[in-house]
């Protein structure tokens, strides 16, 4: 069972890194949020959700 929470929560930063890079957000602000998700991971993942920097993508 941690074997699926574990990779559960290594996409979801996957996913949430690629979404960084993707964003809009300066290059210092986007590497500080990288590390930042990479380091904390489940709670660096939560506080990016809420307050980091958006997709550049709308969807419509």
């Amino acid at each position: 069972m941690e074997y699926v929470i574990g990779i559960i929560i290594l996409v979801l930063d996957i996913w949430a890194i690629v979404n960084v890079l993707q964003s809009s957000a300066s290059g210092t602000a986007k590497v500080l949020w990288t590390l930042f998700i990479l380091i904390a991971q489940v709670i660096g993942l939560i506080v990016w959700f809420f307050i980091g920097p958006k997709s550049n993508k709308r969807i419509v």
